[in-house]
This record gives structure tokens, C-alpha cells and sequence, in this order.
């Protein structure tokens, strides 16, 4: 189980990726904007599959299908690439919910 600090300062990076990134739709072709966003997303994926769920809310609604049409481009594969690593090293940090 995460601390509460553990999982403040999670949440709190999430947040900060997310905000920083939140134009990334407008911005294709900003490769690590588009990761970074990712990578903020995939903390947040990590921490409701191990049932922070509560924590993490509704946060992330609706990314998905507006990513979607972009995963096949460089940017979205960016992005899939940051999701993907946030969550593994969310899994790290973390371990498993007991």
C-alpha cells in the first residue's frame, strides 16, 4: 500500500503533467508534449487499476477517444509511450494494494 505521501506526490505529478500538457491536442507534432501528457495519464491508469481509484476521480474522462485518432502518428505513439511508462513506473513505486 502506498503511503500518503507516496501517493500525494504521485497524484500531484499527474496533475502537473496534465496541466502543463493540456493543449496537447492543438499542438501535433510536439512529441514530448504529447508524452509527457501521456505519461501524467498513465500514473493516474496505475493508480485506479490498483484501487486509488477514488483519488484519481474522473480525471482522465474522454482522453482516450481523443487520443484515439491520433495513435497511428508520431505524436500518439508518443503519447501511448509516455502512458505506458508512467504506468509501469507507478507499478514500481507502488508495488501491489494490499
Amino acid at each position: 500500500m502506498a503511503s500518503a505521501g507516496t501517493l500525494e506526490r504521485l497524484l500531484a505529478l499527474a496533475a502537473r503533467l496534465r496541466s502543463d500538457n493540456a493543449a496537447f491536442l492543438d499542438e501535433p507534432g510536439d512529441n514530448q508534449m504529447w508524452y509527457d501528457r501521456g505519461y501524467g495519464s498513465g500514473i493516474l491508469a496505475a493508480l485506479d487499476e490498483l484501487g486509488y481509484g477514488d483519488a484519481v476521480g474522473d480525471q482522465r474522462a474522454g482522453e482516450a477517444e481523443e487520443v484515439a485518432p491520433h495513435r497511428a502518428l508520431a505524436w500518439g505513439q508518443a503519447y501511448d509511450h509516455g502512458f505506458e511508462t508512467g504506468r509501469r513506473e507507478t507499478f514500481e513505486v507502488i508495488g501491489p494494494r494490499e
